[in-house]
């Protein structure tokens, strides 16, 4: 594992350090409080989990610190561009104020429809009375959304310090990674990551697929073994069961068929996997089909291959759990992935809610040299090299 106080590149998008000096200025934070809420001992619903509000603390601390009266808002839920009091921000705004006191909380930014639509008027109401903006949201950064790619078009913007830490980790994955670089995928439909496949093949040494996403890789490798139109793969795609895990389509199993001819030495696949045999008793198969495609979790021989190019990684991105890693009976290869994460000398990488999590399980968060809170911008930022909201603090006001 590397020093993350060594892996600081220089940013592209401007600091706090670069804003106008906010004593006595107004300032309005756009922060990622989209957090679990749970019915508390009253019965009103309370915080579950405080790690995106504490995430947001040092960016409100230095605004605070320099002079500024600060005010936060947020998404939270779904609402759909309605006034629900599900998706009321009161039990966060109570959270905030236990951990940080005079830091106001706007009410939830999605129960205006201009939200969402990026409606101008909506960003022209939103920063009315204030001289500054920051950004902190990494995880919406993707979206152009009013509050995202808005505010920095009429004030003076830079990104907060989460951020900014975000943009300077994840550089290291896309500006002369140290070599081996290693990605590591799973998930479930590849529909879904095909162009990020595309994007890391360019780059990675070695992008090994697993999860019901490596289904559809498998499909075309059994065609490809078999020859074109074969039986064999003709009998695996059109699996009712196939299509509804992977998403398989025609058009899935081409562009398969075009990465894995032109960096099919680069692809790795699963030679193993775990299906629910009979008795619901978890049983191990040869090859990454299974039963009806329904593949669980990668097998003990992928395991131990996968683990092997993992600890060799001189930088190391890993986003998806390899299998079902919520249930104990399929969580083993996720798990063997997690240990050889932490045991990687390299620079090492990890995002997506689902793969923190599993990280987290395992007990090696903490030798991992970075986890990212973006899910989809994490992805966006590695397949395109770039988001939306970066992009709005780097024109900053026309």
């Amino acid at each position: 594992m590397t020093d993350p106080a060594e892996a600081r590149v220089p940013l592209a998008v401007p600091r706090l350090e670069d804003l106008p000096d906010p004593a006595g200025k107004a300032v309005l934070v756009r922060v990622d409080f989209n957090v679990p809420l749970r019915a508390g001992d009253s019965g009103s619903p309370v915080v579950a989990d405080d790690f995106r509000i504490r995430a947001a603390l040092p960016t409100l601390e230095w605004l605070m610190d320099h002079g500024a009266s600060v005010t936060a808002c947020t998404h939270l839920g779904r609402p759909k561009g309605k006034v629900d009091p599900a998706y009321g921000v009161e039990p966060v705004r109570r959270a905030l104020g236990e951990l940080i006191g005079g830091v106001e909380l706007l009410e939830n930014l999605r129960f205006d429809p201009g939200e969402e639509a990026g409606d101008p008027a909506t960003v022209d109401r939103l920063v009315d009375g204030y001289d500054l903006f920051v950004n902190d949201a990494f995880g919406v950064c993707h979206r152009e959304h009013a509050s995202v790619v808005g505010p920095p078009g009429r004030i003076p913007s830079a990104a907060g310090r989460l951020v900014e830490r975000e943009v300077g980790m994840l550089s290291r994955l896309m500006v002369e990674p140290a070599r081996p670089y290693v990605v590591l995928l799973g998930g479930a439909k590849v529909s879904d990551k095909l162009g990020l496949i595309r994007s890391l093949l360019a780059k990675a040494d070695k992008v090994v697929i697993a999860g019901a996403m490596a289904i559809a890789f498998a499909v075309v490798e059994a065609g490809l073994r078999e020859g074109p139109g074969s039986a064999e793969a003709r009998r695996w795609a059109a699996m009712a069961g196939l299509r509804q895990v992977a998403g398989l389509d025609e058009a899935v199993l081409e562009e398969c068929r075009e990465l894995l001819a032109t960096h099919g030495e680069r692809i790795m696949l699963p030679v193993d996997g775990v299906v629910l045999g009979t008795g619901e008793i978890p049983e191990v198969k040869p090859g990454y089909l299974g039963d009806a495609g329904r593949v669980l979790d990668i097998g003990p021989e992928s395991s131990k291959l996968f683990a092997k190019t993992i600890r060799s990684a001189g930088t190391l991105f890993w986003n998806g759990p390899l299998g079902m890693f919520e249930d104990e009976r399929f969580a083993a290869g996720t798990l063997v992935a997690a240990g050889a994460a932490a045991a990687c000398r390299g620079y090492t990488v990890v995002g997506g809610g689902d793969t923190v999590a599993a990280v987290d399980r395992a007990g090696v968060a903490k030798e991992v040299d970075f986890l990212s809170t973006g899910g989809g911008a994490t992805l966006e930022l590695m397949e395109k090299g770039d988001l939306p909201g970066l992009a709005a603090l780097r024109r900053g006001v026309a």
